[in-house]
């Protein structure tokens, strides 16, 4: 699969969440101080990112 999700402790002991294309990093979300808020951040793109409207500015 050529994208994904991976959850990483950050130098400071929190987890953030990247999402990423061919290895690359194409977004993250802030930090979290549990791998399982890490993980409900992702649930929530995964549940409203599909509907969410595009802006332009």
């Amino acid at each position: 699969m050529a994208h994904k999700f991976v959850i990483k402790k950050t130098d400071g002991g929190q987890y953030r969440a990247y999402f990423k294309h061919n290895s690359e990093n194409i977004f993250w979300t802030e930090t979290y101080t549990s791998k399982a808020s890490a993980r409900n951040a992702i649930d929530s793109i995964l549940k409203n990112g599909p509907g969410a409207p595009i802006e332009e500015e």
